[in-house]
């Protein structure tokens, strides 16, 4: 715990299970909020045959990057969150999206 604790810069345990409850909760929600998402736009695994599951995939990680901040905020952990995206989404270089 002390190697996560130190990598993500917090200082107690409590933040780090905090951290990782909404880690948690989020891919879960995610996950599950595509599914009527796929529904509303129409896609359909017997559409899409092979593709679906990547289709699949591209709508989740939008919805991912928004329930994680904000769920983030929810269990007051906006900073570490919002901090932890910017870092994710410049390393996939869209560093463009922020002002430093």
């Amino acid at each position: 715990m002390d190697k996560l604790k130190k990598r993500w810069g917090i200082t107690s345990n409590l933040q780090a299970i905090i951290i990782l409850i909404v880690f948690a909760i989020t891919g879960s929600a995610s996950a599950w909020l595509s599914k009527p998402f796929c529904v509303w736009l129409g896609i359909t695994k017997e559409d899409f045959g092979g593709w679906f599951t990547l289709i699949r995939l591209l709508i989740i990680f939008p919805i991912y990057q928004v329930l994680l901040v904000a769920i983030g905020t929810v269990f007051g952990q906006f900073r570490f969150f919002w901090n932890f995206e910017k870092k994710m989404l410049k390393n996939m270089g869209l560093g463009f999206l922020f002002k430093n």
